[in-house]
């Protein structure tokens, strides 16, 4: 029998900021050990930043495996969250298969190919939490090839829960709602009133704080109760 590393990980993507930053310390405040995988490292002390493209991640894949295994250990309890994602508008009847084809790598094979390195080296007890998006579930005009992409990922989650049955490793999809993040303010920047606009899609009439979808993360990693669950933080959709 091999060698079994008595720790908890957090194995997470695009943790350098937004939700994943939250994220990060939140984990990191209740004393696990985190590997932030991202293309910009983050500067939170005790954490270990391993510089990856998502995007080109299967050119990738053996190096990070060795990577990985060296931090991880033979069997850990690790919370895989899958946070990083990319958002772009674009309309069904216009769309580029080649930004589509680029999105789908970091939306969804990324996860696809994380998976495939991480559950070997996890003991039961582990989580692997995909964060998806109200758009996982529902659609809107001219986001067509990043509503497919989070609707994949749902179907990924679901298919997570159904293969690991029986194995201790428990999943769900975090969607979250409108969030006050840097990427969204440099999305708003150039439309006056946008962000206001937006901060009106919940019925709280606010943006959701990062640090609230941490909790929501940390919440998930910890209580397979939820295993197999798509759980929306959006403080309530208005719809329209």
């Amino acid at each position: 029998m091999g060698h079994i590393i008595d720790h908890r990980v957090l194995v997470i993507t695009g943790g350098s900021r937004g939700i994943g930053l939250a994220t990060l310390n939140q984990f990191i405040k209740n004393n696990w050990r985190v590997v932030n995988l991202a293309r910009k490292p983050c500067d939170v002390v005790g954490v270990t930043n391993i510089a990856i493209d998502l995007q080109h991640l299967s050119k990738a894949q053996e190096d990070l495996k060795q990577e990985l295994s060296a931090e991880l250990g033979e069997s850990s309890v690790i919370s895989l969250v899958h946070n990083a994602g990319v958002f772009i508008n674009d309309n069904v009847a216009e769309q580029s298969a080649e930004t589509a084809r680029a999105l789908f790598e970091i939306n969804v094979v990324a996860p696809i190919i994380l998976n495939q390195i991480v559950i070997p080296m996890m003991a039961e007890g582990s989580s692997i939490i995909y964060v998806g998006s109200t758009l996982a579930e529902k659609a809107v005009a001219n986001c067509a090839s990043y509503i497919a992409s989070k609707h994949a990922v749902a179907g990924l989650m679901k298919a997570t829960c159904q293969d690991l049955a029986g194995k201790g490793i428990h999943t769900c999809c975090v969607c979250p709602g409108v969030t006050e993040t840097e990427m969204l303010k440099e999305r708003c920047q150039q439309t006056p009133g946008l962000l206001d606009t937006l901060s009106k899609l919940s019925a709280y009439h606010r943006l959701i704080k990062p640090e609230e979808l941490a909790e929501l993360i940390w919440f998930c990693a910890n209580h397979p109760v939820i295993n197999g669950s798509m759980i929306h933080g959006n403080l309530g959709q208005v719809e329209r």
